[in-house]
């Protein structure tokens, strides 16, 4: 038995009483014992409850059983209207009159995933009707609606109702001062009335919608009828966009996505820009939803001093484990003749995993034109690329087996005038397999393989091979790893035999580089032997502490003997990939490498924070190496409570080779570039034109000290020219916001005396090239308020610059504007301008031409 007594005269709500002594007529007449007893207790729980509590009704199914309390307080109600939904009612004060409930201060019904507040409601439990007045509140439901208004009439049943003076939204949840997003599309509302016309269905009068924070949004539509279906979008009937309160655009209809994915079929915000060689530019496109996992964007921009530009894009991702990414770019350029640069580019980026552990990746690319990439591609460093990749493959893994069928095209253009000389290497089709080392039974033998079928041709300005010729190549290998006291030591025999359904006749004047191409079978046989030598490593933990930290110090030494002999028709083998520059040779690598680790003694000597702006990076990833539309991952510090922390800081490698063979067995030819396997493992210059025993010493240093310090220099210095052939180096520094990056890139490409026989006894001078790199950058991309960077590049050789941006951005919390200015100076093909901005309103779409894909940040 429990009881309490609530002050102010109001009854006392009775729960918990045999049903026994109830009928239908209230309460019966108690023997005098249970009488006393039970007003004995009353007495005593009302002095135990001085304040008012709160008063609970909880109103049960049908399916609950029991008749109908109506004493007041919590009860049991039979409701068949309720749909099988518990009920329960909550306030301070309670006043009942058969079905109806007065609720007086804090009131609350709870019903499904819904919850309705106000200071006053009366609530119908045989209909579902509830008025509401003062502070009146509706929340939850599947989208998160939420609703505040000053008065309004609802049912719980049909979940229709009518409010006033309303602010609410979709997608949010409102504690006080603090909004709690729950969908990453959320959606505010204002307005003079509401009405709820049934379940995620509303219809907002004279009011504004918005996905800022209310009540002052930096942007709304304000509009007098706006039509809402929570969890599709919002239909915006006569409206006016401001900023800040003051009208700026007219739209007698809109729509916005109101939906935890939004993605809406319509017209996208028309774009609008000027450019020095493209003039004003005016666009717009289309974007279709075709179905929850596939979509397309078509659209077109108007130069006003070129043409038009057809565009579009088609996205699909059919499963987690697979996705296809299709850009399509061209400029119907007006010019005609010489000074015509219009094109199209399309790039199709596709994986997809498959049953019986099948993996198939394509990376299509088709350019039509090299000069309509330099002239119209917006990012520098897609724009300078001569080279057009394309390949798709179909491969399996299994057990240290791997078996790949495969096509690929390669093109490279030799320059930027008309007509275009471009080089062209086709594989079509290629079936690989090869295998990883596998045990010989018991023995300590292991052996491996590698073996290709190929169909290849190659185009070029005064050459080509037949439209379709064979290549088979097969490399089996048997190896014996020996491992004592840190001492590591493989010895590997392999043979080789590659099979060319063609073969190449080589050229005796200096005017030519390559020779003829006969339909004649040639076979090149090799047996290949080398020796892997591992020293043990060599390691040295210092004593003390430096700067919060312990240090580290292994030095891994390595020799490596290469012997290949067998290739005596090397000038007669054609050239299309790694496998086909194979040479004798007789040498010796020698490598070490330094490794400084440090170890963090304490969470409290990390470097804790956030690190930059991660998008701003020196030699980072191009654009287009990264999946579509993913998020770039964005590496952040260990949190300084996570334990020791083990980092290498500093890793440089020191590596050269001796060659017992000057001549690589007579495949070298004097006063060319000539590159070799052995050559192209070492290092990616061509440092070969004569005899030589010595290669270039390749140095490879990386230094990081944190996350936020990247230090790389990469240099080849040659002993026998007494000069660099080639170095790289790139820094980044990051400091709370700040970002710092550099990079210088300086290359000296051996001569060649091909060009004039007159030129064949003087001595060849390098083409140099030497070009720099600065970033600056501040903020990040969704910091709010003001974030900026600047990226520059100079051609110190040729003394000009090559390209240089600046992009300013101010974030508010539901929109922001970005401006940027870009100069191109590409030759006689390009010297332009640009002048690019964008306004993008959160969730809702950008206005501008500065693409995310193009941003500087």
């Amino acid at each position: 038995m429990f009881a309490l007594c609530l002050s102010g005269g109001r009854r006392a709500t009775v729960t918990n009483i045999p049903e026994k002594l109830f009928n239908v007529e209230g309460v019966r007449a108690l023997p005098m014992k249970s009488r006393t007893r039970f007003l004995i207790t009353a007495a005593f729980a009302c002095h135990l409850f001085a304040s008012p509590p709160l008063v609970t009704s909880q109103l049960l199914t049908s399916s609950s059983g029991g008749p109908p309390n109506r004493a007041g307080g919590a009860r049991s109600l039979s409701s068949s209207s309720l749909k099988e939904q518990d009920v329960t009612i909550t306030a301070l004060q309670e006043e009942k009159d058969g079905p109806i409930y007065k609720l007086h201060g804090k009131a609350e019904v709870h019903y499904g995933i819904y919850i309705l507040r106000a200071d006053d409601m009366t609530y119908n439990s045989d209909t579902g009707a509830v008025v509401l007045d003062g502070h009146v509140l509706l929340e939850g439901g599947a989208n998160d609606e939420h609703i505040e208004a000053s008065r309004g009439t609802y049912n719980v049943d049909s979940e229709t109702g009518l409010f006033e003076n309303v602010r609410g939204g979709i997608g949010l949840r409102l504690r006080g001062s603090r909004t709690l997003l729950t969908s990453s599309n959320p959606f505010s509302f204002t307005g003079k009335r509401v009405e709820k016309t049934g379940p995620d269905h509303f219809v907002v009068y004279d009011g504004s919608v918005t996905t800022c924070e209310l009540p002052t949004p930096k942007w709304q539509f304000n509009a007098h009828r706006v039509v809402v279906e929570a969890g599709r979008n919002a239909r915006i009937y006569h409206s006016s966009f401001r900023l800040h309160g003051v009208p700026v655009l007219y739209f007698p209809f809109a729509t916005h996505p109101v939906e935890r994915l939004p993605r809406q079929s319509g017209f996208l915000i028309p774009n609008l820009g000027n450019s020095s060689i493209k003039g004003t530019i005016l666009g717009e496109s289309v974007f279709l939803k075709i179905n929850r996992s596939m979509d397309a964007t078509v659209g077109a921009e108007y130069f006003s001093a070129r043409g038009w530009s057809p565009q579009g894009g088609f996205r699909a991702r059919p499963s987690e484990t697979s996705f296809v990414d299709l850009n399509y770019f061209s400029v119907l350029d007006r010019r005609q003749g010489v000074n015509y640069q219009g094109g199209e580019d399309v790039h199709l980026v596709a994986e997809g995993a498959f049953a019986h552990n099948l993996r198939g990746v394509a990376n299509l690319d088709y350019l039509s034109s090299f000069i309509f990439r330099l002239a119209f591609n917006e990012v520098f460093t897609q724009a300078v690329n001569s080279e057009v990749k394309s390949r798709a493959f179909l491969s399996n893994t299994s057990n240290g087996f791997f078996s790949n069928l495969s096509a690929e095209r390669y093109q490279n253009y030799e320059n930027d005038t008309l007509p275009l000389q471009v080089i062209t290497i086709v594989h079509a089709p290629s079936f690989e397999f090869s295998g990883v080392d596998h045990q010989i039974g018991h023995t300590p033998l292991y052996w491996s393989y590698n073996a290709a079928l190929e169909g290849l041709s190659r185009t070029e300005p005064g050459f080509s091979t037949a439209p379709l010729l064979a290549r088979l190549d097969l490399n089996p290998a048997i190896a014996l790893p020996l491992n004592w006291h840190g001492w590591s030591l493989r010895p590997e025999l392999s043979l080789r035999d590659t099979l060319y359904s063609q073969r190449l006749i080589p050229s005796t004047s200096t005017e030519v580089t390559t020779g003829t191409a006969i339909s004649s079978a040639i076979s090149r046989k090799a047996l290949e032997a080398s020796m892997d030598l591992r020293l043990p490593v060599l390691s040295k933990v210092f004593d003390g502490q430096l700067s919060g930290r312990k240090w580290k110090h292994v030095i891994e030494p390595r020799v490596v003997y290469n012997y290949v002999t067998g290739v005596n028709n090397f000038p007669n083998i054609l050239r299309f990939d790694e496998r086909d520059i194979l040479s004798d040779t007789n040498e010796v690598q020698y490598s070490i490498i330094n490794r400084l680790f440090s170890k963090h003694i304490s969470s409290k000597s990390k470097d804790c924070g956030p690190p930059g702006m991660p998008s701003l990076f020196i030699g980072g990833p191009a654009p287009r190496d990264r999946i579509p539309w993913e998020r770039q991952e964005v590496v952040k510090e260990a949190s300084c409570d996570s334990g020791p922390e083990i980092r290498e800081v500093i890793a440089w490698e020191l590596s050269q080779k001796y060659f017992f063979d000057p001549t690589f067995g007579g495949a070298l030819v004097p006063g060319r570039r000539n590159v070799f396997t052995t050559t192209a493992d070492l290092t990616g210059i061509a440092f070969l034109t004569g005899d030589r025993r010595l290669s270039p010493l390749v140095s490879r240093l990386r230094i990081q000290t944190s996350s936020r310090t990247d230090v790389e220099w990469d240099i080849d210095y040659d002993f026998q020219q007494s000069r660099i052939n080639d170095s790289t180096a790139f820094i980044n520094y990051r400091l709370g916001p700040l970002t710092l990056g550099g990079g210088d890139a300086f290359l000296q490409a051996p001569g060649e005396t091909l060009v004039s026989p007159a030129l064949l006894s003087g001595k060849p001078s390098p083409e140099i090239f030497n070009q720099f790199r600065l970033l600056l950058g501040y903020g990040s991309p969704n910091k709010r308020g003001f974030s900026g960077a600047t990226n520059i590049g100079f051609d110190a050789n040729l003394g000009f610059l090559q390209y240089a941006s600046a992009q300013l951005s101010y974030n508010w919390d539901c929109c922001g504007a970005n401006v940027e200015y870009r100069r191109f100076a590409l030759g006689s093909v390009r010297n332009e301008n640009q002048f690019r901005f964008t306004f993008a309103l959160a969730n809702v779409g950008a206005f501008g031409n500065l693409r995310r894909q193009e941003r500087l940040f």
